[in-house]
């Protein structure tokens, strides 16, 4: 069996709907649903259990597991409310790191770009503690994720016992099918695509930096599916271990990406620029890339997406079906 906890999540459910694609359906799934329709993004799957997060320890006890893949987190970075945040993304990791300690058990678990705030340091991922402490999340969120990179890589570098098969992954701008759920946090190209195919402009933030155009604000967008094939490759390269950034090591604009999504709609772009609120305009990121050469290094050979076909083949295969789910 392999565990997946955030398993009816955005790459949660990705990475369920790829095992299963594979033949794998000893599929255990640890996630809350509620009452939303979060549940349609395992619609399609076949799961072994859904284990509720109050639940897991007692169903772990005794367990043998073929891996742990944890992306189960609150990842909502404006949320604020702090003991629920480190009870669900730092505590609840280490006990996982601890069970799959002690079981020797593979554990590949989500960290977060995050973790490099505004990035001061750069955008490379060195995870020796020295690196490590030099990074300054800009958010709760963040900070949680890094406090589990701290903890798991002191263990590393004061050769305590770990799991035989240890990997965090600092995702960058994640998109793709299964993200409707996450609201406000999902992506720009899901959140404007209905309202675009109705014909209203698409609105984009007005750069406030001298230098930088309007919505030429630059992110590392990476397509979901090369971050499930990633997992899947550390799933069969047992021993690669460490901290590993997963984005295609290309900036690109947001303007970019919505001019992607209207050729893909067969549309002359519409496009609005509009004032960033100032709530968020001195702590706005204007540009992330990924370093991906610690991957590369590890033998991670596979490409990674372009911009323009993964949005095509998101706009046309999902947001513009009758069925979007995976």
């Amino acid at each position: 069996m392999i565990l997946v906890t955030g398993g009816a999540g955005f790459i949660g459910s990705n990475i369920v709907a790829s095992l299963n694609e594979a033949g794998r359906t000893d599929v255990v799934v640890n996630d809350i649903l509620g009452d939303g329709a979060k549940w349609r993004n395992l619609a399609k799957r076949q799961i072994a259990d859904f284990v509720p997060p109050a639940d897991l320890a007692a169903w772990l006890s005794g367990r043998k597991l073929d891996a742990v893949i944890h992306m189960g987190a609150i990842s909502d970075t404006t949320t604020n409310d702090g003991d629920l945040v480190m009870e669900t993304n730092f505590r609840l990791s280490l006990r996982l790191l601890d069970w799959c300690t002690e079981t020797q058990t593979p554990f590949i678990y989500a960290s977060s770009a995050a973790t490099y705030g505004e990035g001061e340091q750069g955008f490379t991922d060195d995870w020796t503690p020295e690196a490590l402490r030099q990074l300054k999340p800009m958010n709760l969120y963040g900070w949680s994720k890094h406090l589990f990179d701290l903890a798991l890589v002191d263990r590393y570098v004061k050769k305590q016992k770990l799991p035989p098969h240890w990997a965090g992954l600092k995702f960058f701008n994640v998109y793709g099918p299964n993200e409707y759920h996450k609201g406000h946090m999902a992506s720009v190209l899901s959140k404007v695509f209905a309202s675009a195919k109705d014909g209203a402009p698409v609105k984009l933030f007005r750069s406030h930096r001298d230098g930088i155009g309007d919505g030429e604000q630059r992110r590392d967008f990476i397509y979901v599916n090369d971050i499930v094939a990633v997992i899947r490759w550390l799933l069969d390269t047992p021993k690669v271990n460490g901290i590993f950034n997963v984005g295609t090591g290309k900036a690109e604009s947001f303007r970019d990406m919505i001019g992607a999504m209207f050729t893909a709609m067969g549309r002359a772009k519409n496009i609005e620029y509009v004032d960033m609120p100032l709530s968020i305009r001195d702590q706005y990121q204007y540009f992330t890339q990924s370093s991906i050469e610690n991957l590369r290094r590890a033998g991670y050979n596979a490409g990674f997406t372009p911009l323009d076909k993964a949005v095509g083949q998101y706009v046309t295969g999902y947001l513009d079906q009758a069925d979007k789910y995976k």
